[in-house]
């Protein structure tokens, strides 16, 4: 029993990092194809304003989201932040002017606060780094410290 139970491990993996591949490409090329179909919006237009620029950095954010994890498999929490302040931010160039003050107020706290925790990540990620860490694709302030 052993003897098989190690060939369907072997395949329940694959099977998992099949569809993780393929889910990933899927990912991708949904990115791809919403910023290009924005893009191509824009050009129609002949015109872009910052709201329409700030969409695009999204899919770039997202984009680069999905590379990272392709290369590394890990997820970088840091940009689902970064993703999540653009989105508040292109949110309130949006609607700024229909908005009451504390809505903003609100929204605005929150961007604080999610830009604080992306600093609080990057300190950690710096100062607390571990050999998993030192990897393809990081970043130089993401390399072991010698103690």
């Amino acid at each position: 029993m052993t003897k098989y139970r190690g060939r369907i491990d072997r395949f329940g993996g694959f099977l998992v990092d099949s569809f993780q591949l393929v889910a990933l490409f899927v990912i991708g090329g949904t990115i791809v194809w919403a910023a290009v179909h924005t893009y191509w919006g824009l050009m129609q237009q002949q015109s872009a304003g910052l709201d329409d620029i700030l969409l695009l950095f999204i899919y770039l954010e997202l984009g680069a989201m999905v590379g990272i994890y392709f290369k590394t498999e890990h997820l970088p929490v840091q940009f689902l932040l970064y993703v999540a302040i653009t989105a508040m931010t292109r949110f309130l160039v949006i609607d700024i002017k229909l908005l009451p003050v504390d809505k903003i107020l609100i929204i605005t706290g929150a961007i604080v606060l999610l830009t604080v925790a992306a600093l609080i990540l990057r300190i950690g990620a710096a100062r607390f780094a571990t050999s998993e860490d030192a990897g393809p694709g990081r970043g130089p302030t993401q390399r072991i410290r010698s103690r």
